[in-house]
Order: structure tokens, then C-alpha cells, then sequence
């Protein structure tokens, strides 16, 4: 990307002044090297958000910002809706409160290792994953409904897992505001089979070792130690999360124009707040959120299962869940002033800082845990939200390595079966239905995930505590 238009406020904060009709500035969070490495197009569609009606402050991208549909992945937005502020279906994003969540197991490295193998065949064996994957579970129409207005509070009511797991998952495992009945008939129909299962893509169940701690203190108050076996699940909303960002973004599309609204790209599809479409969008988009959080629970309970049958003396809590593909209400203080916004993060985290209400007390004086995804061969993070970046971009950060490659590129340079050859011969287990997806998936595919954790922990959106590396790998 060409920076040269870019004011450069410190290593890793980079400002692009409103010019034409920009209502804000662009802000960049990442060093110079991430920034030049990226795409063309991402400081382009940062231009777009920051030219919507009623944006506040800035259009923000992070550390792993690669170009997206609509908004840049990694791309962070909030809007007041006193102010004529909008919703955007493109800056939520098709996967729907795709999150990560991590759960400790209270087992050791070499605990893991001589079982290994085991481990990820039973796994692989219990959690569907792939293209149109399906489940053991069928909801009929009643059960769909109590789902998508209940999310992980209405899987823990079925059994699918621990009443405390709810106060560490983002929203309390409950999305307010969910109003099923913008749900359509086809978004029911792909999700009918799916709950529990992981999909495709970038999404994944691994085993992970913790390679590195680097804040012990906080490590020690959230229970992790070096050598400790964790597990992290990352997937989404499956087949009704892409069904209600399809068709609304349609709709919204051809709204446009009747609220005044001039598109600078038609996947910037949006609408005002308050208008009637945008509440819809709002209700549906809140179900799909719900969907997410029951998936996640339903799998973390589908992953206790089998440890308890391969490693019984594993106990597996739940350290924290939150999602990277939303639009929340929330209240921010804005040049001294506190606000009531709606924020977008696509492909961005949430990390509030200590202190934040909307934390457990056991989290409180930590801030809030913040899980950032590498590569099936690299690594991932533990970092936590500080104080210092509630001011920064609205207490976010960034969600992942970020591509460097498309899909198509990486399968032109990359063959799975190779890739799973290699990985085995570094110690990490991939198990996956498709040679294809994890060629699209290969680590070369993706940018530094250190230099990305590195530059957001620098500038202070969020503050590292920990590395992981994958032990085994579930991929779709």
C-alpha cells in the first residue's frame, strides 16, 4: 500500500486526513512494514466507511487489516444513530459473530504428547467440519426460534454444557435484542443441521501448548502457566449467518438511495439505524449472533466429551469466548463526552480494558481476555484489553494473522497433503476432510501473526500475556 499520503503519529498509528468526501479520518494501527504490505484496496474501503453518514471519530483499521468485502477486514467503525448514524451488513461481515473462544484442560504438555495421534482422531471422529458440514443435532422450527433468541443460555439449558461457562462468553452467552422472526425460512433451512459443527475456512479446533508467557502475573489470574495444554475453537454463525448477510445486504442495497445515502462501493451496502430495514438487519443480525455463541457451546461440549473418553483427568473450563464480527451498542466517551454508538469490528476483537462493566468480576482487574488466531503451522495469542485502548479504537484490537494471499493463489502454490506431511514432521497432528482447504489454509498464506500481535501490543490496544503453538490441528 502507498503510505505517502499517511501522517505518521508514532511506530505503529498512521493517519489519513478526510479529504473529498470523507467525513472523518482513517486511522492505522501497525507498524511500517505491515502497512506497506498491504493491499491497495484496504486504505480505499477505510476511505468508504469514513465517508458513511454519522461515523464517529475515525474509521480504524488494525495490525492484520487486508482488503474485505465492504469494509477491510480488520476494519473497526462506530456509528451514533442520533446523528443519522447506519448499520452495514458488509462492515458485519457474511460469518456472523464468528469468535474465538479458549478452554483450559489442566493438563500438561506431556500429558498431550505420547496420545497425540489419539487425541485428534477422536476429535476428528466427534466434530463435524467441512463444506456444508452437518451434525447429530436437527432443530425443528420451535427450537430454532428458542435458539436464536437464547444462544449458549439456550445450549447449556439443553445440556450442552457448564451454567458457569456463560459468564465468560461475550453478552453473557446471550445476545439482547435477537429478533428471530427477521430470520428467513432459507437461513433456518442451512442452519437446521449445522449447529455444532465447525465449517470451513479459516476455522478450526486446535489443541495448543503454551509456548511462552509473557505477562505472568496476568497469566497466573486467568490459570495458565508455560507448558499447559489449552484448546481454542474459532468458527461462526455457519450457513444462517451467511443467509442474513446475502439477503440483507441485497435489500439494503437497493435502500440506499430512498434515505439519501450515496454508496461509494455497492458492498458498502447500509442503512440508517433507525430506519425500518436497519432495525430489521439489527434484530436478524442479533439472532445470528446467538446462533454463533450456541455453536461455539455446543462444540466446546462435543470437545469435553472426547477428552473426557481420551484424557479423563481433563476438566476443560472455559477461560473466555468473543467475537469478531459484530455490531454492538455500546458507551464510549468521545472527546470527554460519554456516547451511545453502535460499533462495527470486522475481522476486529473487542478488548475492553480493566474496569469495563461489561466484564465477570473474576476479569475485572485484568481487562478483558483477547484471542487472536495464527496459522495451523504458526502460532496464536493470549493478549488482554487495556484502559488506554478504549480511547484508541473504541477497546478493539486485532483478530488474527490476516491474509497475505487469496484462497486461489495459495491453492496454485500449496498441496494439502504435502503441507499435512510437513506439519507432522514439526509435531503438529492435522486432521481435515478437504486437501483443498488446507492448501487455502497453508501458514505460508498468511502474515506474521507475531509481527501483527507485536505492533497492536505496542500500540496499546492490547497488552500480551501469552503464545500458543498448535499441538493438533481440525480444519474443515
Amino acid at each position: 500500500m502507498d503510505i505517502t499520503a499517511l501522517k505518521r503519529v508514532s511506530e505503529d498509528h498512521w493517519e489519513l486526513a478526510p479529504t473529498g468526501k470523507m467525513r472523518v479520518p482513517v486511522v492505522f494501527y501497525a507498524d511500517r512494514a505491515l502497512l506497506e504490505g498491504m493491499d491497495d484496496k484496504v486504505q480505499q474501503q477505510a476511505r468508504n466507511v469514513a465517508s458513511l453518514p454519522g461515523i464517529v471519530k475515525a474509521s480504524y483499521v488494525m495490525p492484520d487489516g487486508h482488503w474485505g468485502y465492504g469494509f477491510p477486514i480488520g476494519g473497526v467503525g462506530a456509528f451514533d444513530a442520533e446523528q443519522g448514524g447506519v448499520v452495514s451488513a458488509g462492515g458485519v461481515g457474511f460469518d456472523i459473530s464468528c469468535g474465538v473462544r479458549c478452554l483450559l484442560t489442566g493438563l500438561r504438555t506431556s500429558d498431550v504428547e505420547p496420545i497425540k495421534e489419539q487425541l485428534a482422531d477422536a476429535l476428528f471422529e466427534r466434530i463435524p467440519a467441512g463444506v456444508g458440514s452437518t451434525g447429530r443435532i436437527h432443530l425443528d422450527d420451535q427450537e430454532m426460534t428458542a435458539m436464536l433468541e437464547g444462544g449458549a443460555r439456550w445450549a447449556v439449558d439443553r445440556g450442552w454444557g457448564r451454567s458457569e461457562d456463560l459468564e465468560r462468553i461475550e453478552e453473557h452467552g446471550c445476545m439482547r435484542g435477537a429478533e428471530p422472526q427477521y430470520i428467513s425460512e432459507k437461513a433456518r433451512h442451512r442452519q437446521r443441521d449445522e449447529m455444532g459443527t465447525l465449517g470451513s475456512g479459516n476455522h478450526y479446533l486446535e489443541v495448543q501448548r503454551v509456548a511462552e508467557v509473557l505477562d505472568p502475573e496476568v497469566a497466573n489470574q486467568l490459570s495458565i502457566a508455560q507448558d499447559d495444554v489449552v484448546v481454542s475453537i474459532h468458527c461462526g454463525s455457519r450457513g444462517l449467518g451467511h443467509q442474513v448477510g446475502t439477503e440483507f445486504l441485497r435489500e439494503m442495497a437497493l435502500a440506499a438511495e430512498k434515505h439519501g445515502i450515496e454508496l461509494p462501493d455497492l458492498e458498502l451496502a447500509c442503512a440508517p439505524l433507525r430506519s425500518e430495514v436497519g432495525r430489521r438487519y439489527l434484530g436478524a443480525m442479533r439472532a445470528g449472533i446467538n446462533c454463533a455463541l450456541a455453536n461455539r457451546q455446543i462444540i466446546t461440549h462435543l470437545t469435553r466429551e472426547v477428552f473426557s473418553r481420551v484424557l479423563s483427568k481433563a476438566e476443560l473450563p472455559l477461560l473466555y469466548d468473543v467475537s469478531h464480527n459484530t455490531c454492538k451498542e455500546e458507551e464510549h466517551i468521545v472527546d470527554g463526552v460519554q456516547r451511545h454508538l453502535f460499533v462495527h469490528r470486522k475481522g476486529a476483537t473487542r478488548a475492553f480494558g480493566p474496569g469495563h462493566p461489561d466484564l465477570p468480576e473474576q476479569l475485572s482487574e485484568i481487562g478483558q481476555p483477547v484471542l487472536i488466531g495464527g496459522s495451523m503451522g504458526t502460532e496464536s495469542w493470549l493478549l488482554v484489553g487495556t484502559a488506554e485502548g478504549m480511547s484508541l479504537a473504541f477497546g478493539s484490537a486485532c483478530h488474527g494473522a490476516g491474509r497475505r494471499m487469496s484462497r486461489h493463489a495459495a491453492k496454485k502454490q500449496w498441496r494439502g497433503s504435502k503441507l499435512i506431511k510437513n506439519l507432522a514432521h514439526r509435531g503438529i497432528i492435522v486432521r481435515s476432510v478437504s486437501m483443498r482447504g488446507v492448501a487455502e489454509e497453508a501458514p505460508g498464506a498468511y502474515k506474521d501473526v507475531r509481527a501483527v500481535v507485536d505492533s497492536a501490543d505496542r500500540a496499546g490496544l492490547a497488552r500480551k500475556v501469552a503464545r500458543l503453538q498448535p499441538m493438533v490441528c481440525i480444519k474443515g
